[in-house]
């Protein structure tokens, strides 16, 4: 199980800022999901699925990295803007947030994932999210209530967990923990998911702290 404890949203070469905080994609926007393959300071290549695709990093790209790694790299460099390579490196399972820009993939955002899913990688139109309390959850299954409606995701081995200034950042379906060790009835949390058939099925869990 990979343990994470508290991440921040990095701006290249701008500013810090904690988890949650992040930008608004543009409708246009997609998300590719695979291995890192190649890194440098102001770009990334990933391996999605048999294809290699190369994303580029500017001021407007944000990086969800660990909090220890931060202040790793500003004990290291105080005063130094955040690159790329500081904190992802060749093998790292990303999905990265991007859109078309003159031929070119512009990295929005770039986080690390627990799987590339089916096929090692693929790309995507952006998941929606929801967010609200959790009214009832086991192994497989979550039940969410936003304002009174009740709405109901899918747990599968591809849904990531995070539960931030906790240590837990794990495979909530199919790993060694499941997510009822995370997540409970009445916490706060925001989904991301995807729909087919009239069914629900979430990619990220992360539980929202007061």
């Amino acid at each position: 199980m990979d343990k994470r404890t508290r991440f921040v949203m990095l701006a290249v070469g701008i500013t810090v800022a904690v988890l949650g905080s992040t930008s608004q994609a543009a409708a246009q926007t997609r998300e590719a999901r695979g291995t890192v393959s190649g890194v440098t300071e102001r770009s990334m290549t990933v391996k999605v699925g048999a294809q290699e695709m190369t994303f580029f990093a500017d001021h407007d790209t944000h990086l969800e990295v660990q909090r220890e790694a931060k202040d790793v790299q500003q004990a290291r460099a105080p005063l130094a803007k955040p690159n790329v390579n500081d904190y992802f490196a060749p093998g790292n399972t990303v999905l990265v947030r991007y859109r078309e820009d003159s031929g070119r993939h512009h990295a929005l955002e770039i986080r690390r994932v627990g799987s590339t899913g089916p096929g090692g990688g693929s790309i995507s139109e952006p998941a929606k999210i929801a967010t609200g309390k959790v009214r009832a959850i086991t192994a497989s299954q979550l039940t969410l209530d936003a304002n009174g409606r009740e709405s109901v995701f899918a747990i599968t081995a591809d849904t990531d967990v995070l539960k931030k200034g906790a240590t837990t950042a794990t495979k909530a379906a199919g790993g060694h923990t499941p997510i009822t060790t995370f997540v409970h009835p009445g916490e706060s949390v925001s989904i991301s998911y995807s729909e087919s058939a009239g069914h629900a099925t979430a990619s990220e869990v992360r539980v929202r702290t007061p």
